[in-house]
């Protein structure tokens, strides 16, 4: 029989690295986590998966950090994975406009750093190494809808800057090293698991607790703005189909439509029977200094090559986080009449 595969992925803690690392272990995968070091545990969207280390499990976590170029050297060396999924990042593209110099240097130098730690991995052992590196719809910035691979990058902040900078490294270590490293161009994907801070959780999070009577308003910035929203679920299975293609590429993976914060605030709070003009107000702090207007993808080149079709539409999309929002809710409730407060991040305070 032959020995299963190893892969390593790069913010395995987050919703993405959640849910590969879920897909791949049941595809029998060795999987191997970087994780950055915390005074307070953040493996909460793993530990479901996440087995005592002393029973020899198939999901094994290590320290280390996309700033540190040696420590990804020695946990490639010491593990030898087949595949890299690179989707550690600061990924919230407000917070980039706060801290542009901490993000370049994790979302663009940290892809270089982990290319480079590969290159000269394979060097040293004599293997090949595949590379996933998550792009992002946000490097297409102010470029018409709908957009594809041959779209002109127009980004607009420093972290679509940042994600630029990391896709064109990746396509140089491609050509100038002969490296299997494919680029996936994702746009929005959301899930149960997204961070409260991006702004489909936070609009779930708030209409399910302005329902029950725990929240009274809900604060956003610029609702105009139209977006392509898929499950993330469904878009780490192309991640991974990526990375089982003849050759590498870069690919587009999106669902084909978009809606307005608008038209997805009338789905989340139509569910609940609310109307949301009601409870929702602007906050100038939330508008970006560059906005994106609209970003919709043209998924047809994974269609074709990789065989890859979306199986979650926005509407089911937005009833699914309703509903898991709704049960976090419930709980905090029952906390609240029980006189033990909670705070909507569901941490004790």
């Amino acid at each position: 029989m032959s020995q299963a595969r190893t892969a390593l992925i790069t913010g395995i803690t987050g919703q993405d690295g959640s849910y590969l690392a879920e897909l791949l272990l049941g595809k029998g995968y060795e999987v191997h986590g970087v994780v950055r070091r915390a005074s307070n545990f953040n493996t909460d969207r793993i530990d479901h998966i996440y087995e005592d280390p002393h029973q020899h499990p198939h999901l094994h976590l290590h320290y280390g950090d996309l700033t540190d170029g040696g420590g990804l050297r020695r946990i490639l060396d010491e593990y030898k994975p087949d595949e890299v999924y690179n989707l550690g990042a600061q990924s919230h593209v407000r917070v980039s406009f706060d801290q542009p110099e901490f993000t370049a240097d994790v979302v663009g130098l940290g892809t270089l750093r982990l290319l480079e730690a590969v290159r000269c991995h394979q060097e040293a052992a004599g293997r090949k190494v595949r590379i996933y590196q998550a792009g992002s719809s946000e490097m297409f910035g102010s470029a018409k809808p709908r957009q594809h691979e041959g779209t002109r990058f127009e980004p607009r902040s420093p972290y679509a800057c940042a994600k630029v900078y990391g896709h064109y490294q990746c396509v140089n270590h491609r050509e100038s090293y002969g490296m299997f490293v494919s680029n996936g161009i994702l746009f929005n994907h959301e899930s149960p698991r997204r961070g409260e801070t991006f702004v489909t959780r936070k609009i779930t999070r708030a209409a399910t607790r302005i329902k029950l009577g725990l929240q009274d308003k809900l604060y956003l910035g610029n609702l105009d703005a139209k977006r392509d929203w898929g499950f993330a679920g469904d878009y780490v299975e192309a991640m991974w189909l990526m990375l089982q293609h003849d050759s590498p590429d870069d690919f587009v993976v999106a669902t084909g439509e978009s809606i307005s914060i608008k038209e997805f605030l009338g789905l989340v709070f139509g569910q609940l029977d609310l109307d949301w003009n009601q409870f929702v107000e602007i906050d100038p702090r939330y508008f970006r200094p560059a906005e994106v207007d609209h970003l919709e993808g043209d998924p047809g080149k994974a269609r074709k090559a990789l065989n890859w079709e979306p199986k979650t539409d926005v509407r089911t999309l937005a009833k699914m986080m309703v509903d898991s929002d709704m049960r976090l809710a419930q709980r905090e409730q029952v906390l609240k009449d029980a006189g033990i407060a909670e705070s909507p991040r569901g941490g004790y305070r």
